[in-house]
């Protein structure tokens, strides 16, 4: 049964990011809120934990386009192959905010993702998000809980989307209201910027 934590965003307590961040170390996932829809996250480092995630969204592990949310561009070169400074330029003028950016991944990918040309890279405009990976110190999965099949006040409500999960996590963080459109993904492994998917975020940074 998962416990139900209340974090307000304006500022995060401390105690609250910390119990949270020892959940995801021991493996647990949490539902947790982000700038777009609410997220399905775990420590990328724990295969276990992983691989649970990929159960719950009917994918396999090796297959799942999981992103990593960042607390900010530090983490990239863990994760990214060399950028050019156009690139990073972008990711600068975009991020904190609505937008999923897949990059060429780098060989210091965590073991399951090794198999990985490109990996997704996430730096919500959410103090909640970024609090938990920047007390973590790596980043976590992140897969919205949206489901296309589902009333959009599942992915809205932090009461009704504990109720629904409750069984399926370790931990639900009530950040507040969702939103319910998705991030925009931009594919920025070529020189020329490739828009994915459109949602929230606009395309005036390209």
């Amino acid at each position: 049964m998962a416990i139900f934590i209340k974090i307000y965003n304006d500022n995060p307590n401390s105690k609250e990011i910390k119990k949270v961040v020892d959940i995801l170390k021991n493996g647990g996932i949490v539902i947790y809120p982000t700038d777009t829809v609410y997220g399905l996250g775990c420590d990328i480092t724990n295969t276990k934990a992983l691989e649970k995630i990929a159960r719950i969204k009917g994918v396999k592990l090796d297959k799942a386009n999981f992103s990593f949310i960042c607390n900010d561009l530090s983490h990239l070169s863990d994760y990214v192959k060399q950028i050019d400074t156009p690139t990073y330029k972008i990711l600068k003028r975009a991020l904190p905010g609505p937008y999923t950016f897949v990059l060429p991944g780098s060989n210091s990918l965590p073991k399951v993702f090794k198999k990985k040309k490109t990996v997704g890279i996430r730096v919500p405009n959410n103090n909640i998000a970024r609090a938990i990976v920047a007390e973590l110190g790596n980043p976590i999965i992140s897969t919205s809980i949206h489901d296309e099949d589902d009333v959009l006040e599942y992915t809205t409500d932090p009461e009704l989307i504990f109720e629904k999960w409750q069984n399926l996590v370790a931990a639900v963080i009530d950040g507040g209201y969702g939103d319910n459109h998705a991030s925009t993904v931009i594919d920025l492994t070529n020189s020329i910027p490739k828009v994915i998917r459109k949602g929230k975020g606009s395309l005036d940074i390209l």
